[in-house]
């Protein structure tokens, strides 16, 4: 039993953040710049498991952070966010392909890309840019982040909290092997997931491309 907590600290600690990295790298990840987020509320629910962090400020600060941080990617957004994505420099054709899929989809569904955008990550980074950038009210913005925020830091806290006794249970009962089979069956159902993603953003992408076909082929526009 010893040497399996020694086992499941070692895995946790090698990614190991406190309260300030936390909050530092939600909000910049919010505002547009692709920093692990994500991957830092999910290591402090779990050093919270281990009795190292507090859920209870995880949570708070986590929401907080992606509620802050896309309020300030929301200004750029506005104030030049178009402008910004389609300026030559690093990663153009990425930027160009953010603003040509996302645009579209924000004009048609607005306030429900910001609150599932959190649980996105390729939306996670850029929605507030483009809700922005597309002119969402900011009141109706400012609504669904919050909701979004609080959601996705409840959802994904929790489960990583509770996945963390999980893991050090499965390590006890079934051996490090037991848990990376557990590793590998979640590993397939996320490529699972993000495989179905690809494949809707492709469609997302093929609208926009048919959309601005048409626009372009109609002479009244």
């Amino acid at each position: 039993m010893v040497e399996a907590r020694i086992v499941f600290a070692a895995i946790v600690d090698v990614s190991h953040v406190g309260y300030a990295a936390l909050f530092a790298l939600i909000a910049v990840e919010s505002m547009g710049i692709p920093v692990p987020g994500e991957t830092a509320l999910i290591t402090g629910a779990i050093l919270a498991s281990k009795g190292q962090l507090q859920i209870e400020w995880v949570i708070v600060l986590a929401a907080t952070a992606a509620i802050l941080g896309d309020n300030v990617g929301y200004l750029i957004g506005r104030h030049g966010g178009r402008r910004l994505l389609t300026m030559n420099g690093p990663f153009l054709a990425t930027r160009q392909r953010v603003l040509r899929v996302g645009e579209p989809f924000f004009e048609r569904h607005g306030p429900k890309a910001v609150f599932l955008g959190r649980f996105t990550a390729g939306l996670r980074i850029w929605a507030a840019w483009l809700a922005g950038a597309t002119h969402m009210p900011w009141k109706s913005f400012l609504l669904y982040n919050a909701l979004g925020g609080i959601v996705w830091a409840t959802v994904v806290g929790v489960l990583a909290y509770v996945l963390g006794h999980a893991a050090e249970k499965a390590i006890e009962v079934a051996g490090v092997v037991g848990l990376v089979g557990a590793v590998v069956v979640v590993i397939g159902a996320f490529v699972v997931l993000r495989r179905r993603h690809a494949a809707q953003e492709e469609r997302l992408e093929e609208e926009a491309d048919a959309a601005e076909a048409a626009a372009t082929s109609d002479p009244s526009l």
